[in-house]
């Protein structure tokens, strides 16, 4: 076979195709390359950003990726290195250092910067490219997603549950007045559902005519039955909803809130 001749599977399959390395080639900062020519001994890849062509020995090559997005993926046996023009197996330097009388080889030094991950370190861009960005956007994202959340669980939370309010089904109750009497109730309003006597304190006792068809019931107030006067109507709920002026400017209203339903 000449020394053109495409290598056996599975790397034909780089042809035309763009590819990085992994791990990428120290000392080249674009990752992203081309077969150019391939014989049984070695592989000539171009760099597609600069002008850059690298003759690879075939026995540093691994594996090919399943997947090619973004771009397929060249495993490499060990981490290569270019300098003078050629790769090299990767030496990473140590740092000597005397202690008693004899040299040891000192950890490298910790560099403070954060190490590219995901597709960063396949295709050997730094933390500022674009999946740097895109990683920040999402988490940004996220956070928006996860306010909005709480914010609506605050609402729902902290929002007090509204009660059914009961309307009356007429008005009729607002020609009622302070002088009304049973009598007057009944010849206004016709005959009540139900009619309750509550005896108050001292000589003060409450009446409580009840018209459930209307929606609401009118209350009196007096030493006995008969003479009790209308103070008001409540709603169904027990809440006034027609009050009568009182001496001193005001009106029954927290008279009428204060009342036991009876």
């Amino acid at each position: 076979m000449g020394s053109s001749a495409l290598p056996p599977p599975p790397f034909e399959d780089l042809r035309d195709r763009p590819f990085s390395f992994y791990p990428p080639i120290v000392g080249i900062e674009h990752n992203e390359w081309r077969l150019v020519e391939a014989t049984w001994s070695e592989l000539l890849v171009r760099n597609t950003a600069q002008p850059l062509d690298l003759a690879i020995p075939r026995s540093y090559f691994d594996a090919l990726s399943q997947v090619d997005d973004p771009v397929i993926i060249v495993g490499l046996k060990q981490e290569l290195e270019y300098r003078a023009g050629a790769v090299w197996p990767h030496r990473r330097k140590v740092i000597a250092m005397s202690s008693t009388g004899q040299t040891r080889a000192a950890r490298p030094p910790v560099v403070d910067t954060p190490e590219p991950k995901g597709m960063s370190r396949i295709t050997g861009t730094g933390a500022t490219g674009t999946e740097a960005r895109l990683e920040k956007l999402i988490f940004a994202g996220l956070g928006i997603i996860a306010l909005v959340s709480l914010l609506a669980v605050a609402v729902v939370k902290l929002t007090p549950v509204a009660k059914p309010t009961f309307l009356a089904k007429d008005q009729q109750y607002l020609d009622l007045n302070k002088d009304d009497d049973i009598f007057a109730v009944q010849r206004k309003l016709g005959k009540p559902t139900e009619d309750h006597w509550k005896p108050g304190e001292g000589e003060i006792a409450y009446r409580a005519v009840n018209y459930k068809d209307r929606g609401y019931t009118i209350i009196l107030m007096g030493p006995s039955q008969e003479a009790a006067r209308y103070i008001g109507t409540m709603n169904a709920n027990w809440q006034p909803i027609h009050t009568v002026d009182v001496p001193g400017g005001t009106t029954t209203a927290s008279l009428l809130r204060s009342l036991p339903k009876f």
